[in-house]
C-alpha cells in the first residue's frame, strides 16, 4: 500500500540515507553508532537496531511502544499502514524481533515512567519486550521503572544524561 511504502521510506532514511549524509559532512565513524527514541520513536529505534544486527552498538529508549501488534494503538496503526495481514506486522514489532534476534550482543537501556498513562492503558507493553529479551542471550535489556514519572518532557529530561552516558560507553 502507499502507506507501507512511506514506512519503508522513513525506515530507509533513518538506517541508510541519514548515516551516509552525516558521515559525508561530519567527522564521524558510522561503525560506532547508537540509536535512541521516545514512545513511537523508541519503537523505531528498537526495530532499527534489531533489524540491522551490528549497525548500532546499543539502543536507548524512553517509554517505547514495545509490542505494537498487541496494543490498541498499534493494531489501528498497523492495519492502516500495513494492511490486515497480522503475520506481516511482526517484522515491525520489537518484541517479535527481539525473540528472533541473532546478531552481535546488544545492550538496550529502557526507561519507563511508572505513572505513564500509556503504560496503564496497555499501549506500551514493555514487559513483553522484557520477556522476549530475557529469552535471548544476545540481548541485554536494562529495564528501569521510574516511580513518579509519566510520558512527558520532565521524564525524558531527567534521565537523558544517563542515556547519553550509556551510549557513550558503547560507542567511544
Amino acid at each position: 500500500s502507499d502507506l507501507s511504502s512511506g514506512i519503508n521510506a522513513e525506515y530507509g532514511y533513518i538506517t541508510g540515507e541519514l548515516p551516509s549524509v552525516l558521515s559525508s559532512n561530519f567527522n564521524i565513524n558510522v561503525n560506532k553508532s547508537a540509536i535512541s527514541g521516545h514512545s513511537m520513536g523508541g519503537h523505531g529505534a528498537l526495530i532499527s537496531a534489531l533489524k540491522n544486527p551490528g549497525k548500532y552498538k546499543c539502543v536507548s529508549v524512553f517509554a517505547p511502544i514495545a509490542n505494537p501488534t498487541e496494543c490498541p494503538w498499534g493494531v489501528k496503526a498497523f492495519t492502516g499502514y500495513l494492511g490486515e495481514n497480522k503475520a506481516a506486522w511482526k517484522q515491525y514489532d520489537a518484541t517479535f524481533l527481539a525473540k528472533d534476534y541473532d546478531g552481535p550482543k546488544m545492550e538496550i537501556l529502557l526507561d519507563q515512567g511508572e505513572d505513564d498513562p500509556y503504560l496503564t492503558d496497555k499501549q506500551l507493553l514493555p514487559e513483553n519486550l522484557q520477556n522476549a529479551c530475557s529469552g535471548n542471550k544476545l540481548l541485554n535489556l536494562n529495564f528501569r521503572k521510574q516511580p513518579g514519572y509519566d510520558h512527558g518532557y520532565y521524564f525524558i529530561s531527567t534521565f537523558m544524561e544517563d542515556h547519553f552516558a550509556f551510549m557513550a560507553r558503547h560507542i567511544c
